[in-house]
């Protein structure tokens, strides 16, 4: 019960990754706003247990962002540990990327960081405790084929929070990314479902094509990333700030 007494905000927190680091953080004792804009899912999540708070809110909508954060706050205390998880994945061969289409996932994979992560800031009091993390990606430091707005977005995501770290560099509030390979949720669900369209395979050699993308070569279980966001939240990673944390099987960069 690590975290007892302390407010955590998810965005995302709907489904696949999201849900399961809000599920571990509310098993250690904090109080959780889950957030997205699916209120089915969330209203799901949230019947899980008492911790958690279910909380409409699109990260590509500021006035958004800004009330329903600032209101989470006024009810359950500061954004002491905030995860920026909300994310869309798209690809396109670049010849065919619109201006629509790079702009639809920025404004969601890095200003929806930005907005959240700025928001949840301002709720803490001057030298409170803090944990920022932002989900990124292995695309976060290589790029990859086929995903260019994708791996800019991720690469983007990376250089904000290094940049916050040396901004806040020496208080109590630290900033980290964690940058998974493919991991079993339904965005990759439906990632191998466009592969298979797109190239006569079955659904379950697309899925196979993405696990073997891993180092080891198998999907990732959504457990495996909660338990490194809960590590990056622990005091034992007080140190721990302004890293990129790569969960792929191996070696990535």
């Amino acid at each position: 019960m690590e975290h007892q007494g302390r407010h955590a905000l998810v965005t995302g927190g709907g489904t696949g990754i999201g849900r399961a680091i809000a599920l571990a953080l509310a098993k250690a004792g904090a109080e959780v706003t889950i957030t997205g804009r699916n209120g089915a899912a969330l209203a799901a999540v949230a019947a899980e247990g008492p911790r958690l708070h279910p909380l409409e809110m699109d990260v590509t909508d500021e006035a958004a962002v800004r009330r329903g954060i600032a209101a989470a706050a006024a009810a359950r205390g500061p954004i002491a540990i905030c995860i920026a998880n909300a994310g869309i994945a798209e690809g396109k061969p670049f010849a065919k990327l619109t201006l629509a289409d790079w702009r639809r996932t920025m404004e969601t994979n890095l200003d929806g960081v930005f907005l959240t992560l700025q928001a949840a800031l301002a709720t803490l009091p001057k030298d409170g405790w803090g944990r920022m993390i932002a989900v990124s990606s292995i695309a976060g430091v290589r790029g990859l084929q086929g995903a260019v707005q994708y791996s800019a977005s991720k690469h983007g995501v990376i250089g904000l929070i290094r940049a916050l770290s040396e901004e806040y560099m020496g208080g109590p509030v630290t900033f980290n990314a964690l940058c998974p390979g493919y991991v079993d949720t339904p965005i990759v669900t439906r990632n191998a479902a466009a592969i298979a369209a797109h190239t006569g395979r079955t659904p379950e050699e697309a899925t196979q094509l993405l696990a073997k993308a891993n180092r080891h070569r198998r999907l990732l279980e959504v457990d495996e990333i909660a338990g490194a966001a809960l590590w990056l939240c622990s005091e034992a990673a007080r140190s721990v700030n302004g890293q990129t944390i790569q969960i792929a099987g191996g070696q990535v960069s």
